[in-house]
């Protein structure tokens, strides 16, 4: 079956959106589309022309007879900056609060188009980046690493409190909670990351950041290491923050239970971007 070039167009984007960072060979769509390589090449071109413009992604060509072309999501300064925009107005509704001045974020996570949207633009700042694995906490976190992951096509990694019989020989440490200062403890399986593993740690929440911490000890038990570590939403006025590199969307300013009153900005997202 001949393919006309709009149906080319359209099924070889989709094919490249689902299978980001992927090397697709030229000669799997001239195979796929029965056409030259030549009209291939030049539909790439468009492609590669329509995601940029959109601020979809990009396409990247690996030269050689065993190249191709991978896309590579990307998300323009203008949709970041909306979506956190966006996200900051849903989080400050005073009707989230709970006792303790905790945050009700559970509608958020839930919330496929939220979780998808910020899933890219996390995606899109370590795109470039060698991560083999997403790793995050069970159990608010999991929507949004597998976000992520989907986005740079790696697998994902839970982290457990407790063992469980299905997960088979496991690895456990114990750390201390950033906030409450509890000793707590962390398990994972020992077949669910290689050793020397390069590990995006995603999390929805960091106050003082002692359960990315506990992840990251939990790495060097597997000597693997940290590619980076991305949170949806971070406290600010922590007096010890355990830890320093990382990426959030939102922080979180102030919370007045008595006056139930949310204060959020924008995270450090474009802070020392390139």
């Amino acid at each position: 079956m001949k393919f006309r070039r709009s149906e080319r167009l359209i099924d070889m984007t989709n094919y490249l959106l689902d299978h980001p960072r992927q090397l697709v060979p030229l000669t799997f769509f001239a195979e796929r589309y029965q056409s030259a390589k030549s009209s291939i090449s030049e539909d790439l071109t468009i492609v590669k022309e329509t995601l940029e413009q959109r601020g979809i992604g990009t396409l990247k060509t690996v030269p050689g007879a065993a190249g191709g072309v991978k896309f590579f999501v990307k998300v323009s300064e203008k949709e970041v900056t909306l979506f956190i925009n966006e996200l900051c107005e849903l989080i400050a509704h005073s009707d989230r609060l709970l006792p303790g001045g905790y945050l009700y974020l559970t509608d958020i996570l839930g919330n496929p188009q939220i979780v998808q949207k910020a899933g890219r633009i996390i995606a899109s700042r370590y795109a470039d980046s060698q991560i083999d694995v997403v790793m995050t906490v069970a159990t608010k976190g999991i929507p949004l690493a597998y976000a992520v992951a989907s986005q740079l096509n790696v697998p994902v990694v839970i982290v457990r409190r407790d063992n469980k019989v299905t997960e088979g020989p496991t690895v456990s440490i114990n750390y201390v909670s950033g906030s409450a200062k509890r000793i707590q403890t962390m398990v994972l399986s020992k077949r669910s990351l290689a050793e020397g593993s390069r590990v995006l740690i995603v999390d929805d929440f960091m106050k003082a950041g002692g359960t990315v911490m506990g992840m990251i000890s939990l790495l060097e038990e597997f000597n693997a290491s940290v590619a980076g570590i991305a949170v949806l939403v971070e406290a600010e006025k922590i007096e010890e923050r355990l830890v320093d590199d990382y990426l959030s969307l939102v922080q979180l300013s102030d919370v007045d239970v008595k006056e139930k009153r949310i204060n959020v900005r924008e995270g450090n997202y474009f802070k020392g971007r390139k």
